[in-house]
């Protein structure tokens, strides 16, 4: 009797870690998209204050493909406009600018999109991210099209670099 105990508890046991280990994973897989061959994966942006107009936009995108495409740009009802943008160092102060082009995505690459590098850039919001809120957007891709997206609004202390603040003083180019 006690083998009989020993191995339904074993089992049990094992059962609940498999059941866990799927809804763990089942958790981490609900905020990726896909659109063709490109995976975009955890989009975020932070909390703004109430009067900021400018918000980053960060995320992964891996191109599963066997060609290169593109984020040409996007769209999102909580903002008047979406740009690419990228960081650069102009005469000391760190600047970001619009990428004409976008950002290629090699076949078999991930491009990272992180704060303090390249990123998406919602302007004209049209009214303050909350954390824990859910934002609405599309992202466009030259070859795959478009892609519905949400983005987390959530703190990020991992980032160290670029806050809201700091992407609001360095955006100069309206």
């Amino acid at each position: 009797m006690t083998t009989i105990v020993r191995d339904i508890f074993v089992f049990i046991t094992a059962a609940i870690f498999v059941a866990a280990a799927v809804l763990i994973t089942t958790g981490a897989g609900a905020h990726e998209f896909k659109v063709g061959a490109i995976d975009i994966g955890h989009p975020w942006s932070r909390p703004t204050p109430k009067d900021a107009d400018i918000a980053g936009g960060y995320l992964t995108i891996t191109n599963k493909g066997k060609t290169a495409d593109r984020l040409i740009g996007g769209a999102s009802p909580a903002a008047g406009q979406i740009e690419v943008h990228e960081v650069v160092d102009v005469d000391g102060m760190t600047k970001t600018r619009p990428l004409a082009n976008g950002i290629e995505i090699k076949p078999g690459k991930t491009v990272e999109l992180k704060p303090g590098a390249l990123r998406i850039v919602l302007l004209g919001l049209k009214e303050p991210l909350q954390l824990g809120q859910k934002i609405k957007g599309t992202l466009v891709f030259e070859k795959a099209g478009p892609v519905e997206i949400v983005y987390n609004v959530e703190e990020n202390p991992g980032a160290a670099v670029s806050g809201v603040a700091g992407v609001s003083a360095q955006h100069k180019h309206h």
